[in-house]
């Protein structure tokens, strides 16, 4: 920070001495490293090629052969707490993100927002001289702060970071992202048409960042935090990348297991003693019907091919962003920063199993409670990955990649909180190719770099006293293999736990994954995993002084950092928990008059804040003042895999409800009306609930005051999408709702004065919908 002035103030500036020095940014020694970090999404360690997976990774391998391969690195099982951790360097409840910001609650380990006791490692850095930058993925907005209006006090500009391009969220569309920089939302700079993908994007986005540092202040270290969509679905990516792995994944998810187990432990990645879990090894009764694995031997021939492309579109996907962070390395080598820049190439959580058994061409139907057509999913096996489709790989890959493991994502086992590591650093240390295993976490990445720069996390920041930081420097174990220097860390998620402890790890299944309740009668497992890495083996029956103690610890471990009161409540089924949880954590999404008014210009309102249609009556005016050839979007709200809009086009006002992407749209029409001021208008009327609780009724398209048609339509429960296409005014912001148009068909000819949404007669119904299809989205 800039010191005190200590020039010479007098009457006159001729006698008067200057200090610049009193003014200017703080100046980091010279020789301080530039930081890269590059954190992945959904990525077990059995995935990836420098830990004898199949999926090949040339800049992770380049690394890691010049640098340290971490075989014991953790993090929280989900992706806002985990990079909570990373903003911070405290624990994810003492950070307030207990899980994703979408389903926080009104207590200090649960409401996503970041004390102000826990400054951001950004802050520090720039103060300390660095520049910082943020590109990718951020889903550590609160979110009450999501919308345009909100507060942008939790972006990341006021977080420490210099500059931001990204996405606000758990996911969205890699070939039609929904982008923000700095503390604004945009649109993508060009088309899938033209050569667009987010991970590219992204990529070029960094290199800018970076060039425009060293171009005009060569002498000033960078810290840039690079969070690519991969791996979490939408698994997309250029077919070129695709066909690479063709055939590669024939054999099976259950084969592949045995397969890459032998691999990982002649790589030292894992010891020679390590077993194979068995396939779903879960305690008796604590088992999620949606997490469990089908038998590759019962899938039929075209399921097991889909399975299979399933796991080379995500295979490309993973490669494709991998080389995309090539441009970046290859960069720092050609302008000579690579030998003194500290990365970090790592992965938030374990493998996804939010892909259901049978995995989906479109998830949001996952999320939406309504089931798969299998048929119609065997139609779209080789436009998997491409812009056609929302795809997530099956259970059965989350369970291969996250080998040899327990479970995987959301879970405390170490299938859901192993995570790949690799750390590069030529200036900092002599190791090169050589693997570690000392026990670490997430919380300790704040601290390792912090030390590598030769920063402190001061004990006051902003005239708030910090809370100490949870994790601890691994910038020891840089130098040689040997005993961590970690003593203890605990895990919570969703109600499960886990605390490891001096080579002992204790774990309970619990929560809203598995349909339990009842904390007292959680069944714990004990696991020496000095000798069991894998937690293969459970002794909990042999020491049972070992788990009281470690179950004591735990419960210590939780007081001390806001991870009480733990929440199990089941929100699915359950009136009561539901009942509970809405009072708790849900603000009605309508306002008293149940009206929502939008004007031309509005973009990207998000979904959660957005005029709420889903499973209810509603009621749509838009107020034009039409011209003879008035053409365009009026508004326009999700995308092609859920959504609807209204819009004008050769003469015809159309309304389209596009169901979750499955064909044929519905579509109401009616003849443009005589240019001047009118009122187009649609009402949907809510007359029944189908099997899967899709909301149906007619559905009415007026001019004026006349009804000009009407047919019958069934509306979503849960989300339009999962991917951020927010509500927009006089346009389509991104993959568009509709087949009859093409992406923007921005609004021409005459005015939109405004839009209303109207569901006062029908406003609150579909809270819980609402609620488990945000619980979704991680």
């Amino acid at each position: 920070m800039p010191r005190e002035f200590q020039g010479k103030i007098e009457l006159d500036v001729r006698d008067s001495v200057a200090d610049w020095d009193a003014f200017l940014p703080t100046k980091p020694p010279a020789g301080s490293p530039n930081v890269l970090v590059v954190l992945y999404d959904d990525t077990g360690t059995a995935a990836w090629s420098p830990y004898g997976g199949r999926i090949n990774m040339p800049t992770m391998d380049r690394l890691a052969a010049g640098g340290l391969t971490y075989s014991q690195w953790h993090t929280t099982a989900l992706c806002s707490p985990t990079r909570s951790t990373f903003l911070t360097g405290r624990n994810h409840h003492q950070n307030g993100f207990a899980t994703i910001s979408e389903s926080s609650t009104g207590f200090p380990g649960y409401n996503s927002h970041i004390p102000p006791s826990n400054a951001t490692m950004a802050n520090v850095l720039r103060d300390a001289g660095w520049a910082t930058f943020w590109v990718g993925k951020n889903h550590n907005v609160p979110i009450d702060e999501w919308t345009a209006g909100a507060s942008k006090k939790n972006w990341p500009l006021a977080q420490g970071y210099d500059r931001f391009y990204g996405f606000i969220g758990g996911e969205t569309n890699n070939w039609y992202p929904s982008l923000a920089e700095d503390n604004h939302y945009i649109d993508q700079p060009y088309l899938p048409e033209d050569g667009y993908h987010l991970s590219k994007d992204l990529a070029d986005q960094a290199l800018k960042m970076i060039r425009d540092v060293k171009q005009t202040e060569p002498d000033k270290p960078w810290y840039l935090w690079f969070c690519p969509g991969a791996n979490h679905a939408p698994h997309h990516a250029p077919e070129e990348y695709i066909a690479k792995y063709k055939g590669m994944f024939d054999d099976g998810y259950e084969a592949y297991r045995e397969w890459v187990l032998p691999r990982m432990i002649e790589r030292g990645i894992l010891p020679p003693e390590t077993d194979l879990t068995e396939v779903n090894p879960m305690p008796d009764g604590t088992f999620t019907q949606t997490d469990e694995v089908r038998p590759w031997a019962e899938l039929n021939e075209d399921e097991k091919a889909m399975f299979c492309r399933m796991a080379e579109v995500f295979a490309g996907f993973s490669e494709y962003t991998d080389a995309q962070v090539g441009r970046i390395v290859d960069y720092l080598e050609e302008s000579g920063q690579l030998e003194n820049t500290l990365i970090l190439y790592c992965a938030d959580n374990g493998a996804s199993g939010e892909g259901s058994p049978n995995g989906s061409v479109n998830e949001g139907k996952i999320f939406g409670g309504y089931p798969d057509d299998e048929a119609e999913n065997l139609t779209m096996v080789d436009k998997l990955g491409s812009p056609d489709t929302y795809n997530h790989y099956p259970t059965g890959w989350a369970m291969a990649f996250s080998t040899p493991y327990r479970m995987f994502k959301r879970y405390s086992y170490q299938g859901g909180v192993c995570d790949p590591l690799v750390i590069h650093w030529p200036a900092g240390f002599q190791a090169r190719g050589e693997v570690r295993s000392q026990y670490h976490h997430s919380t300790d990445i704040v601290p390792t770099i912090l030390e590598a720069c030769g920063v402190e996390m001061p004990d006051t920041y902003a005239g708030v006293e910090q809370t100490p930081l949870a994790g601890v420097p691994m910038n020891y174990s840089f130098a040689a293999e040997g005993p961590t220097t970690k003593k203890t860390q605990y895990y919570e998620m969703l109600g499960s736990r886990g605390i490891w402890h001096e080579g002992w790890k204790a774990v309970t299944v619990h929560g809203p994954m598995a349909g339990m309740s009842g904390f007292e009668d959680d069944t714990w497992q004990l696991f020496h995993t000095d000798l069991d890495r894998a937690e293969a083996h459970d002794l909990a029956g042999e020491h049972p002084e070992k788990l009281e103690e470690l179950k004591a610890l735990w419960l210590e471990e939780a007081k001390a950092n806001d991870v009480l009161p733990l929440n199990d409540l089941q929100i699915i089924g359950n009136a009561k928990d539901f009942e509970t949880f809405v009072a708790m954590e849900f603000h009605q999404p309508a306002p008293p008059s149940g009206q929502f008014i939008y004007y031309p210009g509005t973009t990207d309102v998000p979904e959660r804040s957005a005029a709420n249609v889903h499973g209810v009556s509603y009621k749509i005016a838009a107020e034009v003042d039409l011209v003879a050839d008035s053409e365009g979007v009026i508004f326009a709200h999700g995308s092609r895999f859920g959504g609807h809009s209204l819009f004008v086009k050769d003469g015809t006002v159309t309304y389209a409800y596009n169901f979750l992407g499955i064909p044929p749209e519905d579509h109401i029409q009616a003849a443009l009306p005589l240019p001047g001021k009118h009122i187009i208008g649609v009402e949907f009327t809510k007359e029944r609930m189908g099997e899967y609780r899709e909301a149906i009724g007619p559905l009415k398209l007026y001019i004026d005051d006349q009804l000009i048609a009407q047919q019958e339509i069934r509306t979503v429960l849960g989300h339009f999408s999962l991917c951020g296409e927010g509500l927009t005014i006089g346009r389509d912001s991104a993959d568009p709702v509709s087949s009859l148009y093409e992406y923007g068909f921005d609004w021409k000819g005459g005015e939109i004065e405004r839009v209303v949404f109207d569901v006062s007669d029908d406003a609150y119904v579909d809270l819980e919908a609402h609620l488990a299809a945000a619980m979704s989205r991680d």
